[in-house]
């Protein structure tokens, strides 16, 4: 997705509004997703006041569907599917998140004046260079679409494994009083199976992935996380800079779509 402007802030400057304060990273195993949104909730109205510092959760969770504000009816599993739903503030539409899957929370206050596009983009950047540097090279961005992407002219280390483009990391944000709340996640070596019963962020010309699809080995969140953790740090404090790593144009999914009712 191209940036509407430049940035409000200079690519090697720090968006955090305390950076020399370092992130308290918080690894919680396999939480259930009501519960670490509630706990995000909360850590998100102390940082605001000012109660503590910037704060990242690192975790997994048992399998469940988020649905965001821009989530469509034709979007949804089938009513008896046996995975439950959440119903969530965050921007985007439906994902499915599952143990295997790392998901990464930053609670951040941002520095004045709250730059959203940046922020992302500074996202996005830190998991290109996680996925690269565990050999996904041709990571980068499509135009027009968020998250982390793998180009269809990459073939997949496993021969079943999708051919179109595939999106390999998932973004979706909230920023209230300055703040962030929720963030990204990278398919490690989770299972797809419950992609197939959504359209997943409103997309269904292109495909989803997993690192372990792609390297042909079994690459744990675990291994991902340490990794996804530092370059989220540099790339926050400008350290690791935003790059044009894209590769191809696609449509808007949430582009003109009303937010749905809660």
């Amino acid at each position: 997705m191209t940036a509407p402007r430049d940035p409000f802030f200079p690519a090697d400057k720090s968006i955090r509004a305390d950076a020399e304060v370092p992130l308290d990273v918080r690894e919680l195993g396999v939480v259930p997703y009501q519960k670490a949104w509630d706990l995000q909730a909360e850590l998100a109205a102390k940082r605001a006041a000012g109660e503590i510092g910037d704060t990242v959760l690192v975790l997994e969770h048992p399998s469940t569907f988020t649905a965001g504000k821009r989530t469509q009816p034709e979007d949804m599993p089938e009513a008896d599917y046996p995975v439950p739903v959440v119903k969530v503030d965050r921007g985007g539409r439906i994902t499915w998140h599952g143990e295997g899957q790392l998901v990464v929370y930053p609670i951040i206050k941002l520095a004045e004046p709250v730059d959203v596009v940046d922020y992302v983009r500074r996202l996005e950047e830190a998991i290109i260079e996680t996925v690269r540097e565990a050999g996904v090279t041709t990571a980068g961005r499509i135009d027009g679409r968020s998250g982390v992407w793998v180009p269809h002219t990459t073939p997949a280390a496993d021969p079943v494994a999708p051919k179109r483009d595939r999106k390999i990391a998932a973004l979706g944000i909230r920023i209230t009083r300055g703040v962030t709340m929720h963030g990204l996640s990278i398919n490690c070596d989770n299972t797809l199976a419950h992609y197939e019963h959504i359209v997943a962020c409103g997309i269904d010309d292109a495909d989803v992935t997993t690192m372990s699809l792609e390297l042909g080995r079994d690459t744990r969140a675990s291994t991902i996380a340490p990794r996804i953790v530092h370059h989220l740090d540099r790339a926050l404090s400008g350290e690791l800079t935003v790059a044009d790593h894209t590769f191809a144009t696609a449509p808007d999914p949430t582009k003109g779509l009303k937010k749905q009712a809660r």
